[in-house]
């Protein structure tokens, strides 16, 4: 009734999805691109602040300018996913995003960059971000067998791994020596590679569906947003996304501002430790296809859960900078950071088994809506908390929100599961 596949994406054999051509293209347009979007996120806020003398208010609103589109466009994302072929959304999207990124430097050449332009740019790739993300989550089960998605999935987050510790560990010197415009413009230049990559793929795509059999896009963004909240499994993967996104946001409005202003960490420090956690998150991609280690898939997402969750909290307990101090931080890297990655890996593998393929756009739009609208909320009250119960408890309130979630997969059909759910099932 199932079927079970041990992967390994570490594997220094070229075996399983590495013979796969159109596979590996897809792999290495999304690891230029992951990496040179890290870099990017970063760069963009060092432009505002070392750049252009910006204000936290400034900044703030430069992030903001980077969560709303996800919000506002998301429905529209996911139809126009399931009503298109995906892989010239995607296309499109990184061209776009290069455009977009590219006056930056440009600007910054000719003395006319302004926190404006920064505002529209952020705002303007975070909306073709939501495009690309909702068509790339769909176009991977047509791409590959879906009995393989585990495998893929694994792959990928493997290479994204990688890219956080180069990142990490390049992205302030790139800064330095080139100047935020300039690492800015090594982001542009990962989404040419992108679409160059993902160009190249020969695997056609299945045609989509005639003009005359869609209904209007009102109805067809509520036909995802139905399948999304009707069936037990998306329900609950949903659900606790919603809650890691709304706990995780609160967490990244004051866990800077704690470990620097509070505990007294200096910035290039913590860069070097938060890189710790792009490597031990290669040990959660290489158990991803082992969920048997775990008693199965239903138990394995519960205990992976909890873990991150509670490996949160090892950040406030950091009081000083010292040598438990230190290894509290790195203790949570090596704890979150794995276990974040194999949950993420079965979670979206999951969702991508049991969905129908002419749906997957819109399900994975839906979600990602809603998360959107988590971290909003999320950024309101972590600013909230953060100034008046302290940066310190304001941590300690997203854990346990975060452990609630724990709650909510426990008490589902999600953990019940034993296997992955085969291509027929």
């Amino acid at each position: 009734m199932f079927a079970v596949h041990e992967v390994s994406p570490l594997s220094p054999r070229f075996t399983g999805l590495w013979r796969h051509p159109d596979f590996v293209r897809l792999w290495s347009g999304a690891t230029v691109s992951h990496f040179g979007s890290l870099i990017g996120g970063i760069a963009l806020q060092l432009t505002a602040i070392l750049w252009l003398d910006a204000s936290a208010a400034q900044v703030s609103l430069l992030a903001a300018a980077q969560l709303v589109p996800g919000f506002v466009v998301g429905l529209a994302a996911g139809v126009w996913v399931d009503r298109l072929q995906r892989r010239p959304i995607m296309i499109a999207a990184d061209l776009g995003r290069a455009a977009a990124l590219g006056s930056i430097p440009v600007a910054a050449v000719f003395g006319v960059l302004t926190i404006e332009q920064l505002y529209a740019v952020g705002f303007v790739t975070s909306a073709l971000s939501v495009f690309f993300d909702a068509a790339y989550q769909a176009y991977l089960p047509t791409l590959i067998a879906r009995d393989d998605l585990l495998e893929g999935n694994s792959k990928l987050t493997a290479s994204a791994s990688m890219a956080e510790v180069m990142s990490f560990s390049l992205s302030g010197w790139l800064v330095q020596l080139l100047k935020g415009p300039g690492a800015v413009a090594i982001d542009a230049l990962s989404f040419v590679g992108s679409a160059l990559f993902l160009s190249r793929i020969r695997t056609p795509e299945p045609p989509p569906p005639p003009r005359e059999e869609r209904e209007s896009a009102w109805h067809e963004a509520l036909e995802g947003a139905r399948v999304v909240l009707a069936h037990p499994i998306l329900r609950t993967l949903a659900g606790v996304a919603v809650i890691h996104a709304f706990a995780g946001q609160i967490i990244g409005v004051v866990y800077l501002l704690y470990l620097t202003n509070e505990v007294g960490y200096q910035p290039g420090v913590l860069g070097i430790i938060f890189a710790i956690g792009g490597v031990t998150s290669l040990g959660g991609a290489y158990l991803a296809g082992r969920p048997g280690v775990f008693g199965g898939l239903g138990p394995a997402l519960v205990i992976s859960n909890i873990l991150r969750s509670l490996g949160t909290a090892l950040m406030p307990l950091t009081t000083s900078v010292s040598w438990l101090g230190t290894t509290y931080l790195i203790a949570n890297q090596c704890v979150t950071d794995p276990f974040w990655a194999y949950y993420e890996i079965q979670d979206v593998s999951l969702r991508q088994t049991v969905t129908p393929e002419r749906l997957q756009g819109r399900m994975f739009a839906n979600v990602r809506f809603l998360e959107f609208g988590a971290r909003l909320i999320g950024t309101a009250a972590g600013g909230i908390l953060g100034s008046t119960i302290g940066l310190r408890e304001t941590l300690f309130f997203a854990v346990g929100a975060m452990c609630l979630s724990t709650v909510v997969l426990a008490l589902s059909p999600v953990a019940r599961l034993r296997r992955m759910p085969s291509a027929e099932d």
